[in-house]
């Protein structure tokens, strides 16, 4: 069973869970773990992409985007938006409305809950999902 950690953010929009989702996987880097971050689509995955770059001044975050069938990479981070297998890695962010098939691999899983209502009724649904599966949960109000 994973463990699933909840970050409740005040701000609302999907620029702020992504801005967070690069702030959790350059924490995570930083400790020497891998991270896979879950887009919601392809747009969102160059999105992530480009911020990983530009994020915070003199950040340093190597990550690769996975593409088409690929599941595998190099890069202690990765990006993806298909709903097919990934490689486990340390840290699962996902910033999708569902719970990917392959998040069962992961050992540990960030959902990140923006002030939206729409954000919040979805992370209320995959909460629920998760702690129906036997997870560990936290949650966090950052």
């Amino acid at each position: 069973m994973a463990r699933v950690d909840f970050y409740i953010l005040k701000q609302a929009g999907q620029h702020s869970r992504q801005t967070f989702a690069c702030r959790l996987a350059e924490k995570a880097y930083k400790l020497d773990n891998t991270v896979h971050i879950h887009a919601g689509s392809s747009g969102d995955a160059e999105r992530l992409d480009e911020l990983l770059w530009t994020f915070r001044d003199g950040s340093f975050v190597p990550h690769e985007r996975l593409s088409g069938s690929a599941g595998s990479a190099e890069a202690p981070i990765t990006i993806g938006c298909e709903n097919e297998s990934v490689e486990p890695r340390d840290l699962l962010i996902n910033l999708c409305d569902e719970i990917p098939a392959f998040a069962e691999a992961f050992p540990r899983v960030a959902e990140l809950v923006t002030s939206d209502d729409d954000c919040k009724q979805l992370s209320r649904r995959r909460f629920a999902a998760y702690r129906d599966k036997g997870h560990t949960l936290e949650t966090h109000n950052v």
